[in-house]
């Protein structure tokens, strides 16, 4: 059975700032625009065919996150992708990996830009658990 109702108010909005967002970050990953909170890691080395993969990837972010918008149904897989976004962030920040490329600089700026995501991502689950607890979804 299909549950075709839409989130309520304050999740419907959240979600769409989401599609919004992604859209502005498959923009700039498209363009090479590196703008901290659009891309993520804006001061290491990249190859600009690396970031037009990432664009195009992001699409996918747009369309779970408008389709969540749009139908609560879709809201827990939004939540799945976006917290493991936040846990492969993570996992990024603490390797190895981008410290070598780093030379000894400090990677505050990628640990506070995963915590705003977490933090949406908070928020998200925040108001998809309220709308489980207390039924305020919104029939079409």
């Amino acid at each position: 059975m299909r549950n075709d109702k839409l989130p309520p108010v304050l999740l419907r909005l959240a979600l769409w700032a989401g599609v919004a967002y992604f859209c502005c970050m498959a923009v700039a990953h498209f363009f090479g625009l590196k703008y901290p909170l659009l891309f993520v890691y804006y001061d290491v080395p990249f190859h600009a065919y690396q970031d037009k993969i990432i664009s195009f990837a992001v699409v996918a972010y747009v369309c779970l996150f408008a389709n969540a918008a749009l139908h609560r149904s879709g809201v827990p897989a939004a939540l799945v992708a976006l917290g493991v976004t936040v846990l492969g962030l993570s996992a990024v920040n603490a390797s190895d990996a981008l410290g070598s490329v780093l030379d000894g600089r400090p990677t505050l700026a990628y640990w506070l830009q995963t915590g705003l995501i977490a933090a949406y991502f908070a928020l998200l689950l925040g108001l998809y658990a309220a709308d489980s607890r207390f039924g305020t979804t919104d029939k079409r």
